[in-house]
């Protein structure tokens, strides 16, 4: 590994106080009107003050003409006034953790009052139920049309329309007959397969389950123990198998038929 790339990884994994030129400086800035501060703000100490005021404007919306800096040591001890916007900040010898507090002069500045920290002091737009009801241009007068041309309408199909996507269709009720037809042809104790993943295993219960949706289920004990749980859910048992055995699913899920246990070395024989 070269010298240089050797540098440039120690400078990565050195700490971000460490890792900067000679001449910059890093300096917490406080406000007058402000809470919050900020922590570590990166500063050349060839820039003038009045460039560190240009930079301080950005971060809080002050007037560079309604700056008034102070220049405080880690101890939180006023050092001096940052007043001469001429001078070069190095002139002022400001240390790492040092913070610059600014005094904004201006009593119409936007950040006086709390108004950039508070928003319970901005005005809220309000209008009146009349006053909104007789307005075409609303969300509930759209609404209201649509729904005019198609009782079926919902945001979501606006969406999906304006989106060119395949509109969502609305979903039927389930109730407690859900799936009977299917569960019909399905008994204890048949062989059965599962979708998705093929795992196979005995169907232990058929019906309706209390602690489930409403609708027909199949409680099935696998081969292997790649089921939930031993018959028992939620606190209500249906079938006992070991734990781990079991699971519940839709009788759409379960295919019944001549699927018998799987042999884990029945291809060993194609094995060379």
């Amino acid at each position: 590994m070269s010298v240089s790339l050797n540098a440039l990884k120690n400078y990565v994994r050195t700490p971000s106080s460490q890792n900067q030129a000679e001449d910059t400086v890093l300096l917490h800035v406080s406000h007058s009107n402000l809470r919050s501060k900020f922590a570590e703000l990166r500063f050349d100490l060839h820039t003038t003050i009045g460039n560190v005021k240009e930079k301080l404007r950005s971060h809080t919306g002050s007037a560079v003409e309604s700056m008034h800096l102070q220049l405080y040591d880690d101890g939180g001890a006023k050092l001096c006034d940052l007043a001469e916007d001429h001078r070069p900040l190095g002139f002022y010898s400001p240390l790492d953790g040092y913070r610059i507090h600014i005094v904004d002069l201006d009593p119409t500045s936007l950040s006086a009052g709390g108004w950039l920290e508070d928003t319970s002091l901005v005005e809220k737009y309000t209008i009146s139920e009349d006053s909104y009801n007789k307005r075409d241009d609303t969300f509930r007068k759209f609404k209201e049309k649509r729904l005019a041309e198609d009782p079926t309408w919902t945001l979501q199909k606006e969406m999906a329309r304006r989106r060119g996507l395949p509109v969502p269709q609305e979903s039927q009720p389930i109730d407690d007959d859900h799936m009977k037809d299917v569960a019909d042809g399905i008994k204890i104790g048949d062989r059965c397969e599962v979708d998705p993943g093929g795992k196979r295993g005995e169907v232990k219960y058929v019906g309706r389950a209390e602690t489930l949706a409403p609708g027909f289920w199949v409680g099935v004990q696998y081969d292997e123990p790649v089921g939930k749980h031993d018959g028992l859910v939620k606190g209500k048992r249906y079938f006992s198998c070991p734990p781990q055995y079991g699971s519940m699913l839709r009788p759409d899920k379960v295919k019944v038929g001549d699927y018998p246990e799987r042999d884990p070395f029945e291809d060993d024989d194609e094995e060379i």
